[in-house]
């Protein structure tokens, strides 16, 4: 199995987000931390520097390649919040529109902060999320 640059730590997490600058930013990493606990069952892990995961799972690419990645996590940016979810995100037209100013990649949304959005529908995505398993 190869390691990708983002692995899995045993780095603290609360030590981490203590050290986010944004102070809006930090309160806010505390309550995804809470809200992905809650969905996901799992204890927060720190992956590579600056990422927080729950869960785990193998995959292998095309090449045959095989890694280990997390079911659902985000990052504290300067400028966002990154929600990582394992689906195309942009699927979810419905839940999109009633989660309130976003923006997105492929499997990722960028929250400016969690006070402006529905957290109910960001609930429903990193459900979802935390329960895709890979290859379905």
């Amino acid at each position: 199995m190869k390691t990708l640059v983002n692995t899995e730590t045993n780095k603290s997490v609360p030590a981490f987000i203590k050290e986010v600058e944004n102070q809006v930013r930090q309160a806010d990493s505390r309550k995804l931390v809470k809200i992905m606990k809650e969905i996901t069952g799992k204890q927060p892990k720190l992956w590579g520097e600056r990422i927080i995961g729950f869960g785990k799972y193998r995959y292998k690419r095309k090449s045959g390649d095989e890694f280990e990645w997390f079911n659902v996590g985000f990052s504290p940016g300067k400028t966002h919040l990154t929600v990582y979810v394992m689906y195309d995100i942009n699927d979810e037209k419905a839940l999109l529109k009633k989660l309130g100013p976003h923006k997105t990649g492929k499997g990722c949304l960028y929250l400016k902060k969690l006070d402006d959005i529905n957290v109910d529908a960001l609930k429903k995505i990193i459900s979802k999320s935390d329960q895709w398993q890979y290859g379905s």
